[in-house]
């Protein structure tokens, strides 16, 4: 009886079609704002379709994401702080790093104002006015390239509200979608990447109050994580992936990727 089982099993398994190998893929590290903008759910399946590589993303703050890729654990970095990323490179644990796109910061608060920074067009200028307020503002506290810029701002302001211990400062230490919904909940100030700003739906009393200070320009570059530090990185399937972003069907499919008409971020690759 367990050999006719056995023979039935194998005549079974005879029948089925042979399996397929696993498509090859690669690990993204990338900070949060290219994945809750919806850029990657547009953008990945043309890349895959193009190359037949599929792309695994891990969506971190960008000090999170550096720090995957300095263990090795990813193939490519998708970042936007210049500053970390060339240091990254330097210390060897990157190779080979491009501009791909740009958009920048908005500084969101409450439509009443309370800081008065209606009209101000020095960023630092509007971090004075909420510190002598006070008046509340959401810190995403992640390390993220945001977080990271926000805090040069404070620095360049002259305020550490962190050492201040300061309580209208609200550190949360999560991504740009929950500081963005926290500010909305207790109307709050909070810088934000534009390209999620402009995805984001639950805004309720927030709004733009400061735009176009040249200190707010958000610059995204990719680089390869170094085989020679990590030998088991994807090198040649990582760098298809790069290529094909800065190429010219990669800048158009960035170019091409709206909201209710609104371009998020421009292509920039030289």
């Amino acid at each position: 009886m367990l050999r006719r089982a056995l023979l039935a099993i194998l005549a079974l398994l005879a029948q089925m079609p042979a399996g397929r190998a696993e498509d090859p893929f690669i690990t993204v590290a990338s900070t949060t704002s290219t994945e809750q903008s919806g850029l990657f759910q547009y953008l990945l399946p043309l890349f895959q379709q193009a190359a037949g590589i599929t792309v695994r993303v891990v969506a971190v703050g960008t000090g999170q994401a550096l720090k995957i890729g300095e263990h090795g654990d990813a193939d490519v970095l998708l970042v936007h702080d210049k500053i970390g990323e060339d240091a990254f490179v330097a210390a060897g644990f990157g190779v080979g790093r491009h501009d791909v796109m740009y958009n920048d910061f908005v500084l969101v608060g409450p439509s009443g104002d309370p800081a008065g920074i209606a009209g101000v067009t020095d960023i630092t200028e509007a971090f004075k006015r909420i510190a002598a307020k006070p008046a509340t503002f959401v810190s995403r506290g992640d390390d993220s390239g945001t977080d990271r810029l926000e805090k040069r701002l404070w620095a360049a302001a002259g305020i550490d509200p962190v050492a201040a211990r300061a309580r209208w400062y609200k550190d949360i230490g999560s991504g740009m979608g929950p500081a963005l919904n926290t500010a909305a909940a207790i109307e709050a100030y909070t810088i934000s990447d534009r390209g999620t700003w402009i995805s984001f739906k639950n805004r309720r009393a927030l709004r733009i109050v400061l735009e176009g200070d040249k200190r707010l320009f958000n610059q995204y570059g990719v680089m390869l994580v170094n085989p020679a530090r990590h030998p088991h990185v994807k090198a040649a399937l990582g760098q298809r992936f790069i290529d094909w972003l800065v190429a010219p069907e990669g800048q158009r499919a960035i170019a091409n990727y709206k909201i209710d008409g609104e371009q998020l971020f421009f292509p920039d690759a030289s």
